[in-house]
């Protein structure tokens, strides 16, 4: 009897976090992972911690150049068995108030969060399957989105639009990519224990000077509260291993109920709750 084809699957944004966990939970159940890191050390140390069924990939998901090179030596490895699944992981966030935050730090999130998500998936669609003759079965690509896809809560309003667009990414892939049988898939996590929001653990002072300074030196409270409260990272590895081996897996992965409320709640109703949550009076 001969032995299965291994399945294998990528990773954006290994080093930390929801991708890092991913990792680990998926190769704990018989999958080998190529993940995405941006530098040689985090290489050395992802690889060494996650062992010889992960191979780490040099890239950022804004380096076309990288990503290029990425695509073969994925190709090289996998050859005829292809990629079973793509898991769009990476990503930064950052809060600041719309009306004074600089349009580069803007330009950035959505460069990494919305251009560098589809920049990795064309770039490795062929190995999914997206092409004629193709000699495996067809994969799935999982796009991390967020509640904030749904729900834009004040001084978040960038990284929000950046998620909302991932949002319609991943809608008009799932509708586009059926033409070769690969699944798209959203999962929108709420809040959960990750390095995300390291960054903002000392107030942002460069908004000292507007209205906007009282709140924004409530940012790392408000944080350290929400970490105390947030859910474990594994609910996320979890979902992802159930999008990639259900016979036919949902459309996307709500983890939090204020997704249900985004969705039904009156712009009202939502202005309150999004105001009380990020302590605005």
């Amino acid at each position: 009897m001969t032995n299965p084809p291994r399945q294998h699957v990528l990773i954006t944004g290994v080093s930390t976090g929801i991708g890092y966990d991913a990792a680990r939970y998926l190769i704990a159940r018989g999958f080998y992972v190529f993940g995405s890191v941006r530098t040689q050390a985090d290489a050395e140390r992802v690889r060494a911690s996650l062992g010889e069924r992960f191979t780490p990939l040099l890239f950022d998901v804004t380096d076309a150049g990288a990503i290029k090179a990425a695509v073969s030596e994925v190709a090289a490895a996998v050859g005829d068995s292809g990629l079973h699944a793509l898991v769009n992981n990476s990503g930064i966030s950052g809060p600041a108030p719309l009306m004074h935050v600089p349009l580069d730090e803007v330009r950035q999130m959505f460069e990494v969060n919305v251009l560098g998500l589809l920049a990795v998936t064309q770039a490795f669609l062929p190995l999914l399957g997206a092409r004629s003759n193709c000699p495996h079965p067809p994969g799935r690509i999982v796009n991390i989105s967020s509640i904030s896809g749904g729900l834009a809560f004040p001084l978040l309003g960038a990284y929000a639009g950046s998620k909302h667009a991932v949002e319609a990414l991943t809608d008009a892939l799932r509708r586009e990519l059926h033409l070769f049988g690969i699944a798209v898939i959203g999962i929108e996590p709420g809040n959960i224990r990750t390095p995300i929001w390291e960054k903002a653990t000392e107030a942002d002072t460069r908004f000292a000077d507007t209205a906007y300074a009282p709140y924004m030196a409530k940012v790392p409270q408000l944080l350290a509260a929400m970490s105390r409260k947030a859910a474990p990272v594994e609910l996320v590895s979890r979902t992802i291993h159930k999008a990639i081996t259900a016979p036919r897996p949902k459309t996307r992965y709500p983890l939090t109920p204020l997704w249900r409320i985004a969705r039904m709640g009156t712009d009202r109703m939502l202005d309150r709750l999004t105001r009380a949550a990020m302590g605005f009076r």
